[in-house]
């Protein structure tokens, strides 16, 4: 039995999705694989709070999810999905991954100075003592009450959401998406982070132990460019300037092109 045959109470109106088989394995058919709610919920963070809280007894991770500018179906509704079981991931490593995405984004860097004439490995951990459940929290609520869809998924934490729910967003940078769970796996565990929000190619985390100094937050920026080049290659600052902005900072966006 699947957690989602037993939904929490209180839910706006929404429905179960199944994977359109044009993006998914026919193994995929007729199996939901997130709930999503009908249209914008007005309260969605209190929302996304209140199933957060809950979501270890539930089994059901909640998101706030965006849709495609001028197609509210896409991704969500119309099932432009591509699940994988969490097996995917755990075939993986975070260092394996950000390698292999480092080599193939250096190859292609143009004007990107970087302070690092190879892969550095993965950065620290960062050092803050702040709770990161709390942080998650505190960042939704900064968000106010601007109406997004809610979602849920079967997981018992943010990282394998993307992959059990098969988002695509990172297609254009790798067709794998257990491999960007792999990563976020590790920025649990390293940098406090908590999937918050999720779009058709944007994805959004809360950070409760973020890089105090600009020599960790090179190394930290390090592991962006490689997981989401588009962030310097397409976002308007160089690598120093987006090292910068990582210091301290409870939060971290990521959009691929």
């Amino acid at each position: 039995m699947s957690p989602l045959d037993s939904l929490p109470d209180g839910l706006p109106p929404g429905r179960l999705i199944v994977p359109d088989l044009d993006f998914a394995d026919d193994m995929w058919a007729d199996r939901p694989v997130m709930w999503v709610s009908d249209g914008p919920v007005p309260d969605a963070g209190e929302q996304w709070k209140r199933l957060f809280d809950g979501h270890l007894k539930t089994g059901l991770y909640p998101l706030l999810l965006e849709t495609l500018y001028g197609d509210a179906g896409r991704p969500w509704h119309v099932g432009e999905l591509s699940p994988m079981s969490a097996g995917a991931v755990d075939a993986l490593t975070a260092e394996g991954v950000l390698r292999r995405f480092w080599a193939e984004v250096t190859d292609d860097d143009d004007g990107v100075d970087l302070p690092y004439p190879s892969w550095p490995g993965p950065a620290a951990r960062g050092g803050s003592l702040a709770d990161p459940d709390t942080v998650a929290r505190e960042h939704v609520a900064s968000l106010g009450a601007e109406s997004v869809l809610l979602g849920l998924v079967t997981s018992a934490r943010g990282a394998d959401t993307l992959t059990a729910c098969g988002w695509n967003g990172p297609c254009n940078h790798t067709d794998h998406t257990q491999e960007i769970s792999a990563v976020l796996r590790s920025w649990e565990d390293r940098f406090g982070v908590r999937v918050v929000r999720v779009g058709f190619d944007t994805l959004s985390l809360s950070v409760a132990a973020p890089p105090s100094t600009i020599e960790h937050a090179r190394h930290v920026a390090a592991e962006h460019h490689a997981f989401c080049p588009d962030n310097i290659w397409q976002g308007g600052v160089t690598f120093e300037e987006y090292a910068v902005g990582l210091i301290d900072s409870a939060h971290w966006s990521f959009w691929w092109d």
